[in-house]
């Protein structure tokens, strides 16, 4: 029998229950210390009155609860805390289960029971590190370690208490007002922060205050902003105020935690200070010589404000003479500097009185005119002895080129501008006429010409005079004079370069040679203009004519075609060219005119009349012949040189007692040169028999005995020398076989002033004694005089 609907209903709710009920965990939450956010499942079925299908609903029905537990933050003592505790439906006292926690912080931070399932903290919470912490818990068997029950997820957070004070992190703060400010003018805004929850409790609402800084300043309770509180704040007075302001959580009540900043307020400038000079009146010496542009006082207007708001200008307002000086503001110093604009001069004026003006180069705030200041200014000139001041700063003179010497070209003319007036004496300063080309008379100043002058080399002559006192030689000016040199018609017109025309032997009559120009050294002041014509032996030339080209040049033509290089390569055409100066100049120039082979376009080819002539007067066998002769006349010579070399050095001169003599040309190095020749050889000849020293080294020296000293064993003298050298050569199977002579330096020995060469000594000259020369008679008393200044020198 089907079932009615009611029932139908209450069967399909009953088991989406069921299946609701096993998706959910069955470990329930009740959290300690605060309201309890589980659902608790108790009594039997039993007792519940329900029928089967109930039962069998609580068999299965878990434990639910709200997965959150809650912890104060910084939980005082050191004995760990409870959080929480967990419960199972299969926690019934005969079941063999244990509860396992994981997750942030388990075992670290958070420990639990495992047999009644207590979760405790075990380290002090700081919520501003860490607000919350997600765990998972799970009931395993406590024998096997499986898992009875799916884990659960839950979440421990951690209550704010007020543990952290307000702090100013961009503190200590800096901060600028201009001065004069209303009440209640913003100046800055300070901003503390609270590291406690903001959501929970009054841990983190801020409430500011100014601890220092009053009656100058106040603070905006809840916002924070620093205001003008005080009128009439001046930065001359005080530029600068410390402002402490306080921020206290809690609301600002008691209890609260607070913090503390320092806010530096500067007061800006602002133009509210007039410039003020130092005095109403400043008086100045300035002497007459002054240079124009030079500093003759300084003027100071003081300003108490600071940068540009100080800043000045200076101004002259009224005066005797307002062109004589100026006044510029010196932008480092803030000075006024007056400056002289034009010369002084103590005779004619000897005070000046001027006004002057300081103005503020910014205007005033409130009525928008700058401020301003006035002082007076008397400048007394100084008598100075001044230098001769000529009547012209410059002289422009006039002479020409051919005036005689002594001729008076101009004068220049100075006088002293002092009271007292001094003679005036003029100079010519050489330096300026390295030539000496002009004089000057010392007392009139007159300049006349020294040398004569030459327009074409040099046009101008400057020179410098100078004027000097003859009362304070000191006092000396200077002035320029500047001589220019006029023309006069002394140079001849001359061709303007060295022509040479090429004439074709092909050309016709009448055509161009060369175009002829002249030039002249000379500057007439009506232009140049030239007369060209041929020499009076050319006027009826044969060969050549000239047309005037109207432009101070000359055409030069040929009059026939008949031209031949074989005939005449060159012509030479004599100008005469004649200037229209007073007197007229004239000169004859010479045109060279070279004949040459052209092409039919008239292009010169050749100009060398050899050209033509070698092809028509020889044929190849006479330059043959010319060749075979040329070498005939070598080969004489070749064997005549041969000849001349092999004959032997014999002088065949009846006339020549010497015989034969062999010369040599071999140029020794001086005594020095001991690689050349063996010169021991010469001087020792006890060592002819004994070992013959090398030629291509140095010999080892060898010292000649003094006077007195006793010689060696084999001593010999000059007539020894020679005899054992003749005995060499008559058995040097090498020489020659004819009678020579032979040529010895020997000095012989026995001598008593020994040998005075330095070849083989050892010693210096400095370690030599001369004073045994003066005991040699009077003829050596010279040259030990001579030896012995040269010892006292190096002595020196």
């Amino acid at each position: 029998m089907p079932k009615r609907s009611e029932e139908m209903l209450v069967d399909l709710l009953m088991s989406l229950l069921l299946v609701w009920i096993t998706c959910i965990p069955s470990i329930s939450m009740t959290p300690i210390g605060g309201q309890s956010r589980t659902a608790q499942t108790g009594g039997s079925a039993a007792a519940s009155g329900l029928g089967e299908g109930q039962r069998l609903l609580n068999r299965a029905k878990r434990g639910w609860v709200w997965n959150q537990m809650f912890v104060l933050e910084e939980f005082s003592g050191r004995d760990p805390i409870l959080v929480g505790r967990l419960h199972t439906d299969l926690d019934v006292g005969n079941k063999n289960i244990k509860y396992v926690l994981a997750g942030e912080g388990a075992g670290t931070i958070f420990a639990i029971n495992e047999l009644t399932g207590d979760i405790h903290a075990m380290k002090r919470l700081d919520r501003e590190e860490k607000a919350e912490y997600t765990l998972t818990a799970q009931v395993i068997n406590a024998d096997t370690d499986e898992p009875l029950e799916p884990p659960s997820e839950f979440i421990i957070k951690v209550q704010d208490i007020n543990d952290n004070p307000p702090q100013f992190i961009e503190g200590p703060y800096r901060a600028s007002v201009p001065e004069m400010s209303a009440v209640g003018t913003p100046v800055t805004r300070v901003t503390a922060t609270d590291a406690d929850d903001p959501v929970y409790g009054n841990s983190a609402k801020l409430v500011y205050s100014i601890l220092d800084g009053q009656p100058y300043f106040s603070v905006d309770p809840n916002s924070a902003t620093i205001k003008i509180a005080l009128h009439g704040m001046d930065r001359e007075m005080r530029e600068e105020y410390q402002v402490v302001i306080q921020a206290k959580d809690m609301g600002g009540h008691m209890g609260g935690l607070s913090g503390t900043t320092t806010v530096t307020v500067t007061l800006t400038d602002i133009n509210d200070n007039p410039p003020k000079f130092n005095k109403s009146l400043y008086e100045f010496g300035i002497p007459e010589d002054l240079p124009i542009g030079k500093t003759g006082g300084k003027v100071k207007a003081d300003d108490r404000d600071i940068g540009e708001n100080a800043r000045s200008t200076y101004s002259i307002i009224e005066g005797d003479d307002l062109g004589a000086f100026e006044i510029v503001t010196d932008a480092q110093t803030q000075e006024g500097i007056l400056r002289l604009r034009k010369p002084l001069d103590y005779e004619s004026k000897k005070a000046f009185t001027l006004r002057v003006e300081a103005t503020n180069v910014r205007s005033e705030p409130s009525s928008g005119v700058p401020f301003k200041d006035t002082a007076t200014v008397k400048i007394v000139v100084e008598d100075a002895d001044e230098p001769p001041v000529f009547s012209k700063p410059m002289y422009l003179l006039e002479v020409k080129e051919n005036a005689p010497i002594n001729t008076v070209i101009g004068a220049v003319t100075a006088r002293d501008p002092d009271s007292y007036g001094s003679v005036v004496r003029y100079f010519i300063d050489r330096h300026t006429d390295l030539e000496r080309q002009f004089n000057i008379n010392v007392d009139d100043g007159k300049i006349t010409l020294a040398k004569p002058l030459d327009r074409e080399t040099d046009m101008w002559h400057n020179i410098t005079v100078t004027a000097t006192e003859v009362r304070n030689h000191s006092q000396i000016s200077r002035a320029i004079v500047a001589i220019r040199v006029m023309d006069i018609n002394d140079n001849a017109p001359e061709f303007a370069t060295e022509y040479e025309a090429f004439l074709c032997e092909n050309g016709k009559p009448g055509q161009v040679i060369q175009t002829v120009s002249a030039v002249d050294k000379d500057d007439p002041i009506q232009g140049h203009y030239f007369d060209y014509r041929l020499v009076p032996e050319m006027l009826n030339n044969p060969n050549f004519t000239i047309k005037n080209n109207q432009d101070n040049s000359i055409s030069v033509l040929a009059k026939h075609d008949t031209f031949r290089r074989q005939k005449q390569e060159m012509y030479f055409l004599p100008i005469i060219v004649t200037d229209n100066g007073n007197p007229p100049m004239s000169s004859t120039n010479t045109l060279t005119i070279r004949v040459c082979g052209c092409s039919r376009d008239g292009i010169v080819q050749s100009c060398n009349v050899e050209a033509y002539v070698l092809p028509i007067g020889l044929s190849m066998g006479a330059l043959i012949a010319i060749l075979a002769c040329i070498i005939l006349l070598l080969v004489v010579l070749f064997v005549t040189l041969r000849r001349h070399k092999n004959e032997p050095l014999i002088i065949k001169d009846d006339e020549d007692v010497r015989e034969n003599i062999i010369r040599y040309d071999d140029e020794g190095g001086g005594e020095e040169d001991t690689e050349a020749f063996d010169i021991a050889t010469l001087q020792n000849p006890d060592g002819i028999n004994g070992y013959l020293p090398r030629k291509d080294i140095k010999p080892d020296l060898q010292f000649m005995p003094r006077a007195g000293q006793h010689s060696g064993p084999n001593g010999v003298d000059v007539d020894e020398f020679i005899n054992v050298r003749l005995h060499e050569a008559d058995n040097d199977p090498t020489a020659p076989p004819y009678d020579s002579i032979q040529i010895y330096g020997y000095e012989g020995r026995g001598s008593i002033a020994g040998s005075l060469s330095s070849l083989e000594t050892a010693s210096s000259d400095s370690d030599q004694n001369y004073d045994y020369l003066r005991e040699w008679g009077p003829r050596f008393r010279r040259l030990g005089e001579l030896y012995s200044v040269g010892e006292s020198d190096r002595e020196t």
